[in-house]
C-alpha cells in the first residue's frame, strides 16, 4: 500500500524522504498506520477506499471526486468511509464532488445536490431545500426512500371511513419550527380535532425536516382558520386528497 498511496508523488518527482514522510501521515490520517506493507488481498472493502483516499489526498488537492465512494458496503463500513470523507472536507477545506446512487449518503453529508437524468441536470439546490421542495418526479422518488411521506394503508382506510367533514393537511417544518408547538395551540385555539396520521422527522447536515400529515375535522370555517393559523405561524401547509 506505501507504493500505491506513493504514486502521485513520485510522478510530481517529489524526493523519497518527502515521499515517506507523506505517506505516513496519509496511512495515519485515514487510520492504517500499520498497513503499509499490506497487498491488496489482505485488505478489507473498507480499507481499499481508505488506500484510495489517502492516494488521492496525497497532493493536497481542492476538490475530491468520489465516484461511488460507498458502494458494496456494509452499513458500519459506509458510515466509517462518510465520516473520514467529512473530516477531510473539515480539516483540510476540500470541496468533495460525490457521485453516487445512494440518497442517504446525500442526505447525510452533502450541501448541496444536483440531480441527473438522462446525462442532464434535472434539480440542483441545497440539500435542504431540495430535500424539502422536490419539483422532479424522479426526485421525488428518490427522496421519499429515506423521507416517505406516505400514510400507512390501513390508516387510509380508516379515513376513508370517516363521516365527519375533514381535511388532510401536510405540514413541513424546518429548521427551529420542529421544535414549535403549533398544532398544540389550534387545538385550543380552534373547534377541530387533530389527528396526526403520519409524521417522520429527519436531520440535514445541521437542520433538520419534519414532515407531518394532519386531519383536521371540523367546520369548514374552523378548519379554514385552523390552516391559516398554522401557514401565519411559518409552517408549510398543503392540503392533500386520498
Amino acid at each position: 500500500m506505501y507504493d500505491n498511496i506513493a504514486i502521485p508523488l513520485r510522478l510530481n518527482k517529489v524526493s523519497e524522504d518527502e515521499i515517506e514522510k507523506r505517506v505516513k501521515e496519509l496511512l495515519e490520517f485515514v487510520n492504517l498506520p500499520d498497513r503499509a506493507n499490506a497487498y491488496p488481498t489482505q485488505l478489507s472493502g473498507g480499507q481499499k477506499q481508505r488506500v484510495g483516499i489517502a492516494r488521492a489526498l496525497a497532493t493536497n488537492p481542492s476538490i475530491l471526486l468520489c465516484d461511488e465512494a460507498t458502494s458494496a458496503l456494509d452499513p458500519e463500513t459506509m458510515e466509517a468511509i462518510l465520516k473520514l470523507l467529512k473530516r477531510i472536507n473539515k480539516e483540510f477545506n476540500i470541496t468533495i464532488l460525490l457521485v453516487t446512487h445512494e440518497i442517504n449518503v446525500i442526505q447525510k453529508i452533502c450541501n448541496r445536490v444536483a440531480v441527473m437524468e438522462h446525462g442532464c441536470v434535472v434539480e440542483t439546490g441545497t440539500v435542504l431545500d431540495v430535500f424539502s421542495h422536490q419539483t422532479q418526479s424522479m426526485t421525488k422518488r428518490f427522496v421519499q426512500t429515506v423521507i416517505p411521506e406516505r400514510i400507512p394503508d390501513n390508516i387510509v382506510a380508516q379515513l376513508k371511513a370517516e363521516t365527519r367533514p375533514y381535511e388532510l393537511v401536510k405540514l413541513r417544518f424546518l429548521g427551529d419550527m420542529v421544535t414549535k408547538n403549533v398544532i398544540y395551540e389550534v387545538n385550543h385555539k380552534f373547534n377541530v380535532e387533530t389527528n396526526i396520521v403520519f409524521a417522520s422527522v429527519n436531520q440535514l447536515q445541521d437542520s433538520a425536516l419534519g414532515i407531518f400529515i394532519l386531519q383536521i375535522t371540523g367546520a369548514p370555517e374552523e378548519i379554514g382558520a385552523t390552516k391559516k393559523y398554522m401557514c401565519d405561524a411559518g409552517l408549510e401547509c398543503e392540503v392533500i386528497t386520498l
